[in-house]
């Protein structure tokens, strides 16, 4: 499991939650934690991108 590897990443994080009582290491890993996420969400976008343009080309013809 996580804890098993030693990741000390939050279990959870909600936007706008509170973030007074992490600590700096913590907000440290939590900004690694969501810069991770956005990458991942953008290649995912991109990839959506991609799919339409292929089919989008493909009815074209």
């Amino acid at each position: 499991m996580d804890d098993e590897k030693g990741d000390t990443k939050p279990a959870s994080f909600v936007a706008g939650q509170d973030i007074s009582t992490l600590g700096r290491d913590e907000l440290e890993t939590l900004i690694g934690t969501l810069r991770g996420e956005i990458a991942r969400i953008e290649a995912e976008l991109a990839s959506r991108d991609d799919s339409r343009s292929a089919a989008d080309a493909f009815f074209r013809k």
